[in-house]
């Protein structure tokens, strides 16, 4: 009980500050206000403006806002993310272009469950479409789910990512990013061995956490330096009565927001500072680099309790993926046994969440596959995010990703890369 109104409190404090902005916004706009010179009142409306937007983000899923593309035809093609494989958990979403014939690059985008939507992602996704037929996992906010949907560890993600690989087919090529990255490594070593017909053509993880230890980090050594008891007693709560998967046990999003906030505070205090005195001064807009950053940022999801306790003890403390030793429902899935589907890692020299190391041994377990089918590149002025949604993605990374599914693709003939 003690979980459950401790995340009912949140709730409340995050519905509070949301209704404290929006009645500052309010009041100031009395037009009797209008007589008085007074800066303050513009600064009360400003910060009442940007706080109700804020704190009202953090409740709501983003739209993937992807309406059209311009293809190489010179004409918009409308865009339409549908659901192809719906799951409890998550679902296999395809990003249906009208008026396109059918590509030759078909690729399932693997998105991390770290507290943030797949539309995180966004970037990347508008980024691929012009050239790739693009699939994305889409992963449920856990508030969401009841109770009786069951468990979802660590062993339940790696099987829906089997089971998203085998609806899409052999002609795949899967491109994970961040946390999945050594997930997605074992369920297509999980496919080698139980049906390997149904491996993808290729596998491109982006700084991901395959060997944690490889290159520590601030988050590998908050994962070393607690107990599971611990996290267990400070990170978890039970979901309020207001949602459908009230008493689920979850690392709840707003927790989780604080935690990535909290690391770099002072950047955090400034933009939104900067961003008061611009509303303020009637610089701001809807859709300017404030909003579109922070509209994303602070749209955070429940994490299924389950799965962020195993991915702490599994892959950060006991290293099961780097020491080759994971197991699913206890059978052993043994990296050595990708034998055909090539696999290129790519890191940010200056990544401080999965730094220059963690990624690229991957490599080294792929010990059954030729070095004919093994690539690596290390961008070295890019940080965490800029390897998959920033300039460092879109000039560098991008192209020799596509690059390497066509070195690695036996559909037709592909056109070059726009």
């Amino acid at each position: 009980m003690r979980q459950l109104l401790t995340y009912d409190f949140m709730e409340t404090m995050r519905v509070t500050n949301q209704w404290l902005g929006s009645t500052a916004r309010a009041m100031c706009s009395y037009p009797q206000f209008g007589l008085v010179a007074n800066p303050a009142i513009q600064m009360t409306a400003a910060w009442g403006e940007v706080m109700e937007r804020s704190f009202a983000r953090m409740a709501v899923k983003p739209d993937w806002g992807i309406r059209s593309i311009t293809l190489s035809d010179g004409r918009d093609h409308a865009v339409s993310p549908n659901v192809v494989l719906p799951k409890p958990f998550g679902d296999l979403v395809h990003f249906a272009v009208a008026g396109r014939e059918a590509m030759a690059r078909k690729v399932l985008l693997v998105a991390p469950m770290s507290g943030h939507y797949a539309t995180l992602l966004r970037s990347t996704v508008i980024s691929l479409l012009p050239d790739c037929d693009v699939y994305v996992t889409d992963w449920h906010n856990a508030r969401d789910i009841p109770v009786s949907a069951g468990k979802f560890d660590v062993e339940d993600y790696t099987l829906y990512l089997v089971e998203f690989m085998r609806h899409m087919g052999p002609d795949t090529h899967v491109i994970a990013v961040c946390q999945p990255a050594p997930l997605t490594l074992a369920a297509t070593a999980y496919l080698a061995e139980e049906d390997p017909k149904a491996q993808p053509r290729s596998l491109t993880l982006i700084g991901g956490p395959i060997d944690p230890e490889a290159a520590p980090t601030d988050v590998t050594d908050f994962g070393n330096r607690v107990t599971m008891g611990q996290l267990e007693q400070s990170m978890l709560q039970r979901v309020g009565f207001k949602y459908a998967g009230a008493g689920r046990m979850v690392y709840p999003g707003l927790q989780q927001l604080s935690s990535f906030m909290a690391m770099n505070a002072e950047k955090h205090s400034r933009a939104f500072t900067e961003q008061i005195l611009r509303v303020a001064k009637g610089e701001a807009s809807d859709n300017d680099k404030h909003n579109r950053f922070y509209d994303e940022y602070l749209a955070v999801m429940d994490m299924p309790a389950e799965f962020y306790l195993s991915t702490v003890d599994r892959i950060f403390k006991k290293r099961e993926i780097a020491k080759n030793t994971f197991t699913v429902a206890g059978k052993p899935v043994d990296i050595g046994k990708i034998t055909s589907v090539a696999v290129k890692t790519v890191e940010g020299g200056k990544d401080d969440i999965s730094a220059p190391g963690q990624c690229v041994a991957a490599l080294d377990l792929c010990t059954g596959l030729p070095d004919s089918k093994k690539a690596s590149h290390l961008e070295p002025d890019a940080g965490h995010y800029g390897i998959f949604a920033g300039k460092s993605w879109r000039n560098n990374i991008r192209p020799l990703v596509l690059d390497f599914i066509d070195a690695n693709n036996k559909s037709a003939k592909i056109k070059a890369v726009s």
